[in-house]
């Protein structure tokens, strides 16, 4: 199974893929050998949405501050 770089990915891809995951380990056909690959990738892709979301609420912190 070949994955992007989640650093490679946009923020609505990530999230896209991370919900795609999520439906297919939810599935009742979900492949049990693929179980722990696709919980690594999810668990990279929240990883990488944290991430993202910090630092764009740090900087929209900052800009805010610049208006007071």
């Amino acid at each position: 199974m070949e994955f992007v770089p989640v650093n490679e990915l946009t923020y609505n891809q990530a999230t896209a893929e991370l919900d795609a995951i999520m439906r297919t380990m939810q599935a009742d056909e979900c492949d049990i050998d693929r179980l722990a690959a696709l919980t690594r990738r999810a668990t990279e892709l929240i990883t990488e949405c944290r991430k993202r979301l910090t630092a764009t609420d740090q900087e929209l912190q900052s800009i805010l501050s610049q208006l007071n």
